[in-house]
């Protein structure tokens, strides 16, 4: 990668998989199949009566310790982990509500083609990937074609899950909120009290799973290195110092860590196949997975000159692997892959270099820019940060 670390997921004892096993058995689940994370024993959670896990979509550990050294998520920081890959919202997202990573549940990006559905779908908004109405109007079951069991089903005390309005009810949130009580909020003022409010209802064991989406947002639109995503963060690392005085007392333990960091990327690091025509007509579907890390499906005909075009015309912006060698090599997780992994990520995977990305369009799509994106295996997208805080 013109001397970039290629950074994986330390899924032995160092992810985001990892703290999700030492949540799990703090809360009386069954034992995970991943080691619990060594900065968290489960035993020393086992006490707090509020177990509290903050995810900030989009904070990078890189960016924690820069833009936001000296403040409140600062002081608390505990360690550096990785995400799991790819460094993506759907993929990491399930892992926090599964408890899994991505070898067994088997959500592998932002596209997916689901042979069940016979298409191509955006996962979280569980829609067609050309648009439309979501999966579940035309009768699909979500829950049924994500197969997976919650995390809250997995814990035995009562369970929350404080998500933002617009999607607290979504097909994705609510195949994947189990027995969780779902609460919503639509500031970040509310945001922290609801948080509070459950906290201090009774003494009994919880756990709460929070979510903060608006950083991802501002990133992606304005960049991570935009004055607009710093004054947001500011905003947010305030009130979390604020939070976290008003929880004392409260016996609570608060753990807050990102889905994935983010890159910034130009517009003249866009590789839009269109451009592309002969590498566009080896494809058997549209890509899939993100624009940083892009699912190739190649007609088995035409294999030969799919390499021979990746490895003279895009060598230096993309990584060329076979996708099959990414389950090999424990990109996605340890142990037995998920029956259907394999037929989710194509024949081909591009990992794209440096701060390069790749796109294309399909009919119907509306057409959008990111300045700001995550997927692929850099320091920035991998490393997310650890903070623990007790109140």
């Amino acid at each position: 990668m013109r001397g970039q670390a290629v950074i994986l997921p330390e899924y032995h004892a160092g992810s985001i998989v990892n703290l999700m096993a030492s949540l799990i058995a703090a809360r009386g689940g069954e034992p995970s199949p991943y080691a619990p994370l060594p900065a968290l024993d489960p035993s020393r959670l086992h006490g707090a009566t509020n177990l509290v896990l903050l995810v900030v979509d989009g904070l990078g550990y890189d960016y924690l310790t820069t833009v936001g050294a000296g403040g409140a998520l600062h002081h608390h920081l505990k360690d550096k982990i990785t995400t799991v890959f790819p460094a993506t919202t759907v993929t990491a997202i399930t892992t926090f509500l599964t408890g899994m990573a991505p070898q067994q549940h088997a959500l592998t990006g932002w596209f997916m083609h689901f042979k069940e559905v016979g298409g191509v779908t955006a996962v979280l908004p569980f829609t067609p990937r050309h648009g439309g109405p979501p999966l579940a109007k035309s009768g699909v079951d979500p829950a049924a074609l994500f197969g997976h069991v919650p995390v809250f089903d997995r814990m035995n005390v009562r369970t929350y899950a404080v998500l933002p309005k617009r999607i607290v009810d979504s097909e994705f949130n609510v195949a994947h909120s189990g027995r969780a009580e779902r609460r919503s909020y639509r500031s970040l003022k509310r945001f922290f009290k609801t948080i509070a409010e459950i906290s201090c209802v009774g003494d009994h064991p919880k756990y709460v799973y929070a979510y903060w989406s608006e950083l991802d947002a501002i990133a992606h639109e304005s960049g991570i290195a935009s004055r607009k995503a710093a004054a947001h963060f500011a905003e947010f690392d305030a009130a979390f110092g604020a939070f976290v005085k008003t929880m004392a007392g409260s016996d609570s333990l608060i753990v807050v860590t990102g889905d994935h960091g983010f890159i910034d990327s130009a517009p003249d690091q866009l590789i839009e196949l269109d451009r592309h025509p002969a590498l566009a007509e080896t494809l058997m579907l549209p890509l899939c997975g993100d624009r940083r890390v892009a699912y190739c499906y190649v007609h088995p005909a035409k294999r030969g000159q799919f390499e021979q075009y990746v490895r003279a015309e895009l060598s230096d912006y993309a990584i060329l692997m076979k996708s099959a060698a990414l389950i090999d090599q424990e990109y996605f997780g340890l142990g037995p892959p998920h029956p259907r992994l394999s037929e989710r990520i194509g024949d081909y995977t591009l990992l794209m270099k440096g701060h390069y990305a790749i796109k294309d369009w399909v009919p119907g799509e509306r057409k959008y820019s990111h300045i700001g994106l995550h997927g692929s295996v850099s320091r920035e997208e991998m490393y997310v940060p650890l903070v623990v805080a007790e109140a």
